[in-house]
C-alpha cells in the first residue's frame, strides 16, 4: 500500500488557517471575558446597594459612618475601619466589595500605612476593604471618629435617607476607577484628580466604564463622563459636575466636595 503524507505546502496552509482563526477568535474571547467582568462588577454593586438599604432599616434611616482609604491598619487587620465592615452583617461576605475589575493603582506601593504594615497589596479591596468608593456627602461624618487616609475629621454631619431629594439620581457609591479618569481625558488632573503628575492614583480597570450605586439602591454600569457628571452627589441634589464656589472644591465642582 502507498501511504500519502502531508506535503509542506499543505501543512503551511493548515497552519495559516489556524493562525487566521486564532487572530479572529482571540479578540472575541478577550471581549467576552471583559464583558463578564463588567457584569459581575454590576452584580456586586447591586448587592451592596441592597445591603445599604437593609442597614438603613435597622438604623432609623441614618446612613453609615463615613470612612475611606484607611491603611493604619489596612483591611483584614484588627482595628481597620471601613464602611464595608458596617455593611458586612447584611452582605455576609467580604468578597462582595471586591470588584473583578479591581487591579489596584500605583499609589498602593507608596501608601505609608501599607508600607508600615509590610504587606503586599495589589488591589484596593485587599488594601482598603473595598473596590468601591463611598460618597462623602451621602454618609454620616462623626467628629473624631470618621477618617479618610488615616486622618480624623473634626467636623460632623448626620445624613438620613429621608433628606435625599432625588434618590434615583443620587450617587452614593461607585467603582473606584473609571476610564475617563485617564490624563488623556482629564488633562492636568484638573477634573477628577486621579492621573496626576508626581503622584498618580490611576490605573485602567475597565476599558468601558464602571458601576454606580444610587440612593434608592439600584445600580447602573456607566460608560462616560457625561453620565458621571450628571449624577447628584449630596442630599439636596447638586450634580457632580455642577460648579461650586466653595473654597474646598479644588476642581470647582461638587465632585471635589463630595466624592
Amino acid at each position: 500500500m502507498t501511504r500519502r503524507a502531508f506535503t509542506l505546502i499543505e501543512l503551511l496552509v493548515v497552519i495559516a488557517i489556524i493562525a487566521i482563526l486564532a487572530a479572529i477568535l482571540f479578540p472575541v474571547f478577550a471581549q467576552a471575558k471583559a464583558a463578564a467582568k463588567d457584569t459581575a462588577d454590576l452584580s456586586n454593586a447591586r448587592q451592596i446597594g441592597l445591603a445599604n438599604k437593609m442597614y438603613l432599616t435597622d438604623y432609623d434611616d441614618q446612613m453609615p459612618i463615613f470612612y475611606a482609604y484607611n491603611s493604619q491598619p489596612p483591611s483584614g487587620a484588627t482595628g481597620h475601619k471601613g464602611i464595608e465592615l458596617e455593611l458586612l452583617p447584611y452582605t455576609k461576605n467580604r468578597e462582595i466589595f471586591k470588584s473583578p475589575l479591581d487591579s489596584g493603582s500605583p499609589f498602593l506601593a507608596n501608601d505609608p500605612g501599607l508600607i508600615a504594615f509590610g504587606g503586599s497589596y495589589d488591589t484596593y479591596w485587599k488594601a482598603y476593604g473595598s473596590s468601591y468608593r463611598f460618597d462623602h456627602c451621602l454618609f454620616s461624618t462623626v467628629p473624631n471618629e470618621s477618617s479618610q487616609n488615616n486622618i480624623l475629621y473634626t467636623a460632623g454631619s448626620q445624613v438620613d435617607e429621608t433628606q435625599i431629594e432625588f434618590p434615583a439620581e443620587t450617587r452614593t457609591i461607585r467603582l473606584e476607577m473609571f476610564p475617563f479618569f485617564d490624563r488623556r481625558l482629564d488633562p492636568g488632573c484638573a477634573r477628577y484628580g486621579y492621573d496626576c503628575d508626581g503622584t498618580t492614583y490611576y490605573r485602567q480597570w475597565s476599558a468601558t466604564g464602571g458601576s454606580v450605586i444610587f440612593s434608592d439602591s439600584h445600580a447602573k454600569f456607566i460608560t462616560g463622563p457625561g453620565q458621571f457628571d450628571d449624577e447628584r452627589v449630596d442630599p439636596t441634589g447638586h450634580k457632580s459636575g455642577e460648579p461650586s464656589s466653595d473654597p474646598n472644591a479644588w476642581s470647582g465642582t461638587w465632585y471635589s466636595l463630595c466624592d
